[in-house]
């Protein structure tokens, strides 16, 4: 087997926040991706260049960029592949594929929190796939970092996850990613590593503990796409690594499909990554992660091969999706008039609205492209669709595209996707991981308690704070976040990750309070809100647009309430109907997507629009929804 030495592939895995984007900025500017002129305009976190992962502050997407590292000691220049990956496990398939371009991976571990669920997850992944680890211990600044405790809690990890001699024989690095420096030498807790100004250690641990890529010199071609992407000029762009061979501009090879099916067809463009650019190129080796055009229906796991001796490579396979929810089209009373429903600005704005089935079926096909951890399957309904996904948030991310692209759609209340063994019905669990001050441990356990969780796990570092793991079924974690924080003051950090299947639990009560109904259509009024807040808590600013069906509140017990929030006051001749008093009004509780979609019961849904999210009842007239809860009540 020969050897390409002047070649890297690594992978950099973590838990949430913990620092991997920062490090790969740090990587690019001290690799001279930048020249010194535009080191001053670079944005933090190149990497997250999707709109949402900039607000969220998390990865969302896999991607990779290449930096040219010229040794110290005067050798040829390594051009390390950098793939980085999400750290939450909802964005799993991103991950199983990232690890399927790499021949090695970067652990990042915080010097405070230490291993998560998510370190977890990435790292169970890296293990399965035999790849060699070398562990990074970022954020040693933290005041509260904990770096001896953190690295013997890495060690238990790799050996709850069976890690054998040669895995758990791991190099260590220290590093402080948001200054870009790195040792090999302990630091003290708090401080930033004293005997480097650079992150050069950091590359030199990956030059030498991650294997280089092999291959034999007399193997036919063979490339793997690991992902996809577009462009406005070249069309459909697949992602591939070359495994073995050669790949080149114009060559014509075999396309085998997912079904193993094959065609010829040809290579129009051939790119390979230089920082955050791909430039193009004339010929790809094996080892090399590049881009290909020219192929319109190519699909994520699909081999590009020799056109003499075609053989297909393993196709990627992901974990099992845990949750569904049904998302259809708009069929609110307020479908396609804007954001009020009122005037010409509203009109003019909802031009380009995507409303119909047909549109929004086209659109989910197209995620289908480039995500292999989604399904999409029919249902009773022609205009919607159940889709399968690994959990709420990567559900609400994809309604939350959709929603910034103009559609308008009616989402169902998240449910899990329970599977059959032996005659019964088994549920995903997750494991749940809450780090939470010592005075709302009592609180954390109740909650729990509710939602059928059995803690496995407790330990108290000393500082005030208590770590608990508890496994729960998934369901009881849907709308749990919410009341978490509440219960915990924003003070509660809780990270979750599937852990299984489990025989059903029995029935979950949630949700105690009921929602407070519309009853009518019109535009809510001050006067009707100042006499409806002591009922309960308002989701409603005066003057929106309310329609009969539209949950405007939650009630303050257990039951629903029909109101009428549109109520105004009547005209007398001391003053007149419009001079509303808004001082005494409670200022109403805004819900994002993600809280709109946890407060919803079963027989509620949220709709969805460029500018408004609403939750509503799935029947909306009043009388149609008493004779169904009477049919349930006397059987």
């Amino acid at each position: 087997m020969a050897t390409r030495h002047d070649i890297r592939n690594v992978a950099i895995v973590a838990h949430v926040d913990h620092g991997k984007t920062t490090i790969v900025d740090g990587m690019l500017k001290q690799a001279g991706a930048f020249a010194a002129h535009q080191l001053d305009s670079v944005d933090d976190r190149m990497m997250d260049s999707n709109d949402l992962e900039r607000e969220k502050g998390i990865t969302i997407l896999a991607k990779n960029t290449a930096v040219k590292y010229h040794p110290k000691d005067g050798g040829d220049p390594i051009t390390i592949n950098i793939i980085d990956t999400p750290g939450h496990a909802d964005f799993g398939g991103e991950v199983e594929r990232g690890l399927s371009m790499v021949d090695g991976v970067v652990l990042l571990v915080d010097a405070s929190e230490g291993p998560l669920p998510q370190t977890r997850f990435v790292l169970r992944k890296a293990l399965q796939q035999r790849l060699p680890v070398i562990l990074c211990i970022n954020k040693t600044d933290r005041p509260d970092s904990r770096i001896d405790e953190v690295v013997n809690e890495t060690y238990d990890l790799f050996l709850d996850l069976d890690a054998d001699e040669e895995q758990i024989e791991f190099p260590i690095v220290y590093a402080c990613g948001r200054d870009g420096i790195a040792s090999l030498t302990k630091p003290e807790n708090g401080t930033v590593p004293a005997d480097s100004t650079s992150l050069e250690p950091f590359f030199s641990t990956i030059l030498e503990h991650i294997p280089a890529p092999t291959f034999d010199e007399e193997a036919p071609l063979q490339a793997h796409v690991t992902n996809l992407d577009a462009d406005n000029f070249l069309g459909r762009i697949a992602l591939l690594r070359v495994e073995q061979g050669e790949l080149r501009k114009g060559q014509t090879v075999t396309w085998i499909k997912r079904d193993g099916t094959m065609s010829n067809v040809r290579i129009t463009e051939l790119l390979m990554t230089e920082a955050l650019t791909r430039k193009p190129a004339e010929v790809a080796g094996p080892g090399d992660i590049c881009a290909v055009a020219g192929i319109s229906d190519i699909m994520i796991g699909e081999t590009l091969a020799d056109t003499e001796n075609p053989i297909p490579l393993p196709l990627i396979t992901v974990d099992e999706p845990a949750i569904s929810m049904t998302i259809g089209t708009n069929t609110s009373p307020l479908v396609g008039r804007g954001g009020t429903g009122k005037g010409a600005d509203a009109k003019a704005a909802v031009k380009d609205r995507k409303v119909t089935a047909r549109q929004v079926k086209d659109r989910l096909d197209r995620e289908l492209i480039g995500n292999v951890s989604l399904r999409v399957l029919d249902t009773e309904r022609p205009d919607a669709w159940e889709v399968q996904g690994r959990g709420e948030l990567a559900l609400a991310i994809l309604v939350e595209q959709m929603r910034r692209e103009g559609f308008e759609l009616t989402i169902g209340k998240p449910q899990v996707v329970t599977k059959d063994v032996d005659g019964k019905t088994y549920e995903p669990v997750e494991r749940m991981t809450i780090d939470v001050p010592e005075e709302h441990m009592g609180a954390v356990t109740q909650l729990m308690g509710v939602r059928k969780g059995r803690m496995d796990n407790m330990s108290n570092h000393g500082s005030g704070w208590v770590r608990m793991e508890f496994v729960v079924p998934s369901r009881g974690l849907i709308g749990f976040r919410t009341e978490f924080l509440t219960q915990t003051r924003g003070t509660g950090i809780g990270h979750s990750i599937h852990e299984g299947f489990e025989p059903w639990f029995g029935t979950l009560q949630t949700r105690n309070n009921g929602s407070l109904v519309a009853d009518r259509a019109g535009a809510v009024t001050a006067f009707a809100m100042t006499n409806l807040q002591e009922r309960g808590v308002l989701f409603t600013d005066p003057g929106t647009e309310v329609y009969e069906g539209m949950i405007v509140g939650e009630n303050s017990r257990s039951d629903d309430m029909d109101v009428n929030i549109t109520k105004e006051k009547k005209l007398t001749n001391m003053r007149s109907s419009s001079a509303d008093s808004f001082e005494a009004i409670v200022p109403p509780r805004k819900l994002s997507l993600e809280q709109s979609l946890e407060f919803c019961r079963d027989d509620e849904c949220v709709e969805v629009t460029p500018e408004a999210v609403r939750i509503r009842k799935v029947v909306l007239d009043q009388r149609d929804r008493a004779r169904t809860a009477s049919r349930a009540k006397h059987g």
